[in-house]
């Protein structure tokens, strides 16, 4: 079940928000602009399904979003326990950092952390299959899918240039683990 916990940035452990109700935390994340819904998609693949066929199934619902979003294009981002740089992967996105557009994520399956930093406040928002986030260029965050990281993701943007990761060099995430 998707989540959101919410922290004072100097308060490891001690939450002032925390749910499970899809319209909280979508309501909770709409303070810092960081947009979440949850999608009941009629789409069920096999978890090995190919990229080109991933996007194909979504299609109709990526047409919608890069309208709504502005956004130009699609990809599909999957990570499993026998990826063999797993590790490393994990390791690169838990760093504090931000991106010059948006970060936009749909779970296919599996989950992760989308840990936002902002407003004095860490907001830890756990996602999963059926899952959409919207993170606005920007926002700091960090993301952790785990030891065993295994999930699929379509990621939606403008400008592949915009992913390029700009680290703060705060060791915020290591105060507040997740996975």
């Amino acid at each position: 079940m998707s989540r959101l916990t919410v922290y004072e940035d100097t308060k490891p452990g001690v939450a002032v928000f925390d749910s499970e109700e899809p319209g909280a935390v979508a309501a909770e994340l709409k303070k810092i602009n960081v947009g979440f819904e949850r999608w009941n998609s009629p789409v069920h693949l096999a978890a090995d399904a190919q990229a080109a066929v991933i996007l194909d199934a979504y299609r109709p619902y990526l047409d919608a979003l890069m309208g709504a979003t502005g956004a130009g294009s699609a990809d599909v981002v999957k990570l499993t326990p026998e990826h063999p740089q797993a590790a490393a992967l994990r390791e690169k996105f838990l760093g504090e950092h931000t991106h010059s557009e948006p970060e936009i994520r749909f779970f296919v399956q599996g989950s992760g952390h989308f840990v936002l930093h902002e407003a004095g406040k860490v907001y830890v928002a756990f996602c999963e299959a059926g899952d959409l986030i919207h993170v606005p260029a920007g926002i700091k965050h960090w993301f952790d899918a785990g030891a065993k990281p295994d999930f699929t993701a379509l990621r939606v943007f403008t400008d592949t240039s915009g992913w390029v990761a700009h680290f703060t060099g705060d060791d915020i995430s290591k105060r507040f683990p997740v996975a």
